[in-house]
Parts: structure tokens; sequence; C-alpha cells
């Protein structure tokens, strides 16, 4: 028997299963089994997932579509969909940028992107500075705490609504709201947790809803005034997709954040001799944030709609399939970042050249900022605390947005 013929009676044999017992808890291993039984695997649950470097970068940037209409009529997704969600509507009608392609994509990305330029972000961290030795004071008086609850999730929802300008409101139901709708990321939900999802996503509209209210009557110096008040060739934002922009920066703006700054730390305290060369090194950090974001992704999966027939080796993916790029098996790919593709190396060269931020037109708009608060917030714990040890780590079960729940650890 061939290699070529082996080969592809063990792709034919090879499912990948995202729901396998200890998947959220380690998916890495799954992904290294995939990249070598069937890198570009069609799933019987109805898409399509690729595993590789080339292939998925190839993908982000190929023009295919996010508008989940393009999927084919007759596709399993589509039928669970219906299922679930009938024709009521849900995460805004897929009026937020990230669920739109160009030309409306563009508009609406143009409208926020000013607020996330570098030269934006850099003056904003003189007061993530001050957040994070707040929380560290903090920190050091308790002497053990679970670092997401603490750090983790306040540092990214604190800059996010001072951007915005909003009004307090209750962070711990936002949260708790925002970790169901991000549930909608994933490949595959049941129908019961897709009911759940659209329940959060309209309580979320109301409350995004009550802030662009508010903010109409108290216009200041902030991206929600912008937002309300920008015009974009004589066209301005309809109320419902302001509604869909500041549910995105919000959820954007902390869920992934807060897996990277937990997820990062935790790495950190599994791997010492990293940790010591963070310490000893603290012109490493900026580098140990881009190889932290290779090394566990704080988003695992992006996708895209395929416009028509799409060709990725010797595989042929109709026209209308829903495909997944898999960030997290790309960025450990041993053919691109070579044999120690799954070690943490905070010196790596080459760290930038991860997909966890996407790549094309919908590259992360708030990688700048997410690359700040997390070089900022994992840098100055770890050389507070010499002692920083860990106590326990639960994660939070999700396959795509995945990260700690709870990080418990000791200073």
């Amino acid at each position: 028997m061939t290699d070529s013929a082996l080969t592809s009676d063990v792709a034919a044999d090879f499912v990948f299963d995202p729901f396998a017992d200890g998947f959220t808890d380690d998916p890495y291993p799954h992904y290294e089994h995939l990249r070598a039984a069937d890198p570009v695997h069609e799933s019987p649950l109805g898409f399509w997932i690729l595993a590789d470097y080339e292939d998925v970068s190839a993908l982000l940037r190929s023009g295919h579509s996010v508008e989940e209409r393009h999927i084919a009529p007759g596709s399993p997704l589509r039928a669970i969909n219906q299922e679930a969600y009938g024709d009521r509507p849900r995460r805004m009608d897929g009026l937020s940028m990230l669920d739109k392609d160009p030309p409306d994509h563009t508009r609406l990305r143009r409208l926020v992107s000013k607020a996330f330029t570098p030269r934006a972000v850099n003056r904003l961290e003189p007061r993530v500075t001050a957040l994070v030795d707040e929380v560290l004071d903090r920190i050091a008086e308790a002497g053990q705490v679970d670092l997401v609850a603490e750090l983790a999730f306040p540092l990214p929802f604190a800059v996010i609504s001072e951007m915005l300008g909003t009004p307090e409101v209750d962070h711990l139901r936002l949260r708790e709201l925002s970790g169901t709708l991000v549930r909608s990321l994933e490949p595959v939900v049941d129908p019961e947790t897709l009911n759940r999802i659209v329940d959060a996503d309209n309580e979320l509209g109301a409350i995004a809803q009550d802030m662009i209210t508010w903010k109409r009557g108290h216009p200041a110096d902030d991206l929600l005034s912008a937002l309300i008040a920008a015009e974009e060739g004589g066209d301005v934002l309809s109320d419902d997709e302001l509604v869909a922009q500041v549910l995105l920066l919000y959820i954007a703006g902390h869920e992934t954040t807060v897996n990277l700054i937990g997820g990062g730390v935790l790495a950190l305290l599994r791997n010492p001799d990293a940790l010591a060369l963070l310490r000893e090194r603290p012109d490493l950090a900026g580098n140990a944030v881009e190889e932290l974001l290779r090394y566990d992704s704080p988003v695992q999966m992006s996708r895209r709609i395929t416009l028509e027939p799409y060709r990725v080796r010797d595989r042929e993916i109709p026209a209308g399939s829903f495909v997944i790029a898999c960030l997290a098996s790309a960025n450990r790919d041993p053919k691109f970042w070579g044999a120690d593709a799954a070690e943490l190396r905070l010196d790596r060269d080459n760290a930038r050249q991860h997909v966890s931020f996407g790549a094309g037109v919908h590259h992360c708009l708030g990688a700048a900022l997410a690359r700040m608060e997390a070089r900022i917030a994992i840098s100055r714990l770890v050389r507070r605390f010499p002692d920083l040890g860990l106590h326990g780590v639960r994660w939070n079960g999700r396959i795509n947005l995945r990260g700690p729940e709870t990080l418990t650890v000791s200073v």
C-alpha cells in the first residue's frame, strides 16, 4: 500500500470530535491528531475544518464570506439553526462588523477604527498601568485570589467601559450574559443552548439600548458619543447597528482579553523556565505576549462560508460550506513553527506571525489594545510577585473562546 493510500484510509476513518471528553480542558492533542490524520476535514456535523498553518492563513485572507446567509440550503447547520431560532432574530440580526462582509463591514469598521489605532491605544497606557497596579495592591493584601475575577476580567471590562463612556452597569450580569452569547461562536451547539443565546442576546440588546439612550443625553469625548454622531458618506448608524457595535465592542473587548491574560499567566506558571526568563528580561514582555497568543490562542477558531468552490490541496470544498479555520491548530503546526511548536518560547523570533487575531479584512480591530493590556498586566504581575504560585484552574468549557473560568493563585 502506498503512503498516499494509507493517508487516505486514515482520513476516511477519522472524525474530529470537539465534544470529546476533556477537549475543552486540553484540545491540543486533538488538533495534533487532526493535522496528522486529515488537515482538510469534512465533519459529519456539517462543517469543514482546516488545521495547517498555511491553509488557515490562506482561508482567512481569501475573501470568502462571514455572513451565514450564504450557507447552502441543505446544510445540517442551517437545519439546526432553523430548528432552534425559527424566525426570531439573533446576534442583532448579524449587524455587527464581525458578521458583515465588505462593503458593509468596511463602513462599520471605519466608524470604529479611529479609537483603536496604535496611537490612540498608546494614550491609554498610563490609565491601564494605574488600573493594573490598583488590582495588584488588592491581590497583595488578599494573598490568594482568583486571578480571573480579580484581574483578567475587570481590567479589559473597565478599559472598554471608559473608552465607550458608558454609565455604570452590573458587570457580573454582563459577564454572565456575554459568556452565554459567545457560545454562538462555537462550531455547533444544541437547540437548548441556542435558545439561551437568543434570550441573552435580547437582554444584552436592551442593556446596550439603555446605554445609548443615556449617552444621547450625556454626550462626551468618548467612543459611544462618536458612534452616535458618526457620519460616513452621508450615512449614519441605525439604532440597531449602534446596539450591535456596542455589544461587539463590549464582548470582544473583554472576552478575548480575559482568556489572553488568564491563559497567559497559567502558561507561564506551568513553564517556570519561561517565567524566570520574563522576570530576568523585561524587554521580552512584548514578544512574550505574542508567544502566549501563539501558544494558547484566546480565540481558537474563525469561520468562513465559501462563496464558490474552494480548493485546498487535493480537496474541493463546495460553495455554501461552513469552513472553520482552526487558529489554535495552525499556531502549533510544526511544518511552519518547527519541531518545538508545542513548546512555550518567549524569545521565538517569529512569534508575531501567529493567526490568533485572524487575518485579512477581519483582522481583530482591538489587537493593539489587547496586546497592551496583556503586556502591562502580565509583566507587572510576575515582577511584583516573585513567589507567584498556581493553586488550581477550571476551564470555561468553551470550544472556541476557550480560557480559564477561574485561576487560583497565591502571591
